[in-house]
């Protein structure tokens, strides 16, 4: 039950009060002058304060009142506060409104009016709170993860980021296999090195492997090594990565390309920790935490019998799955400013181009076109225009991003006065640079 305060030397108004807030739920402490009023919040929780402007006899200036409020804003600055007035010192409770106070209101007072306020400002006090109690837990959980993990410089701001994190420092010391799934360029090698540097084979090579970068007859060979003569080209006997990662870790990139006779291999190495080079019978044992990433739909692919089902469990004792970079809108800021180049800042205009494009290429796509910017930028300021991103209105931010003189001059340079080519640059129509043009008085 939500509780008010009533500090008034009245008797007859604080019951009054007190049976009116019963009737509504919310309960009521009474204090008939401000020593004992404050007294009661330093040891009491309460939602609301609803005070007197006067408490001493024949004192009708409201400087007591106005004293009282000053002094619970100083110790509580958060609570809110209504002012009970009368007419004589009404201008003194629109003074302490206008510094904070929640409301006045004038004896005689309305009690639907009353109840109507006091019960929002409760709820918005409650909501308050609980917002502010969210922010100190996110700050808390932040600072133990950055003063608690190796982060590897990892730039991030939204919650979704902060989960994945979380969990894959939970996971790095435990010896099981990790599978990291999500849309190519979202950083998926990065919560592999995360994992990597706060695991108990930390110390411990961490070998790398596209398995879609390769030839399907040629990953075998990357992986487990051959011998002099195993296969075309093969002049002298050669190290996989399972033996490169002994002792450390193996990531395993796109592991949805890795054709099923190189599955089987796999899944033997992970079960028993033994292999054999191409064009060999001895077996060597090797220890390997194997971390793989894939952005395939790897169920899909067992139904399609082009990935095996043994193997999906064994690689997926535990799956972090990366957001693509829209659906971690609150990162995209933070990781632009990291990918500028030094002495580059972002325009606002260019801040809300960036929160208005998909990314359909995720922070790969992001990093390239921060890069390009700090390239082609004339000045310091990068503004819209030098982002070379589509430039609209969306609902996602409300902002409109058209492009400025600066933006379209540079687009029509960039263009050798081309307005098609300039226009697809801004992603305007043709037929919209022209009014743009127009409007700024830029001549075709």
């Amino acid at each position: 039950m939500p509780t008010v305060l009533i500090i008034d030397d009245n008797a007859a108004v604080a019951i009054a009060l007190d049976v009116l807030f019963s009737l509504h739920d919310i309960g009521a402490l009474r204090a008939t002058s401000p020593e004992e009023g404050l007294a009661i919040l330093a040891r009491a929780s309460v939602d609301l304060v609803i005070q007197d402007m006067n408490f001493s006899a024949d004192t009708t200036s409201g400087e007591e009142g106005t004293a009282l409020f000053r002094e619970i804003r100083k110790r509580h600055p958060d609570l809110p506060v209504i002012l009970l007035t009368a007419w004589t010192h009404l201008d003194a409770a629109v003074d302490l409104v206008k510094s904070g106070a929640a409301d006045y209101l004038s004896k005689p007072w309305n009690d639907n009016r009353l109840i109507a306020t006091v019960t929002n400002l409760i709820e918005l006090g409650q909501a308050n709170r609980s917002l502010q109690q969210r922010v100190r837990q996110e700050r808390r959980a932040r600072r133990d993860l950055e003063q608690g993990f190796d982060l590897r410089g990892m730039v991030w701001q939204d919650p979704a980021t902060e989960r994945i994190l979380h969990l894959a420092c939970q996971v790095a010391r435990a010896d099981v296999p990790v599978l990291i799934s999500g849309p190519n360029g979202t950083g998926k090698e990065r919560i592999a090195e995360i994992i990597q540097a706060n695991s108990l084979v930390a110390d411990g090579p961490f070998v790398v492997l596209n398995c879609g970068a390769l030839p399907a007859e040629l990953i075998e060979a990357e992986l487990f090594g051959a011998e002099a003569g195993a296969y075309t080209g093969a002049s002298r006997a050669r190290e996989g990565k399972f033996e490169a990662a002994d002792g450390g870790t193996l990531f395993l990139d796109e592991i949805g390309n890795l054709p099923l006779a190189g599955q089987m291999k796999l899944l033997r190495v992970l079960e028993t920790g033994r292999f054999e080079r191409l064009g060999s019978n001895r077996e060597r044992q090797v220890k390997v935490r194997v971390i793989s990433a894939t952005n395939a739909d790897l169920g899909a692919m067992i139904r399609a019998g082009t990935f095996r089902e043994d193997l999906f469990y064994r690689l997926n004792v535990i799956e972090l799955r990366l957001p693509a970079l829209a659906a971690r809108p609150a990162d995209i800021l933070p990781l632009a400013a990291a990918f500028l180049a030094r002495g580059k800042s972002l325009h606002h205009c260019a801040q809300a181009a960036l929160l208005a494009h998909a990314w359909p290429g995720n922070v790969r796509e992001l990093k390239n076109v921060m890069a390009r910017a700090s390239l082609l930028a004339a000045g310091d300021i990068i503004k819209a225009g030098d982002l070379g991103l589509p430039l609209t209105l969306t609902a996602s931010t409300g902002i409109e991003v058209e492009p400025d003189r600066d933006a379209i001059v540079g687009a029509m340079s960039r263009a050798n006065g081309v307005v098609a080519q300039a226009a697809a640059d801004l992603g305007l129509s043709r037929q919209a640079l022209y009014r743009r043009m127009e409007r700024l008085g830029i001549a075709r």
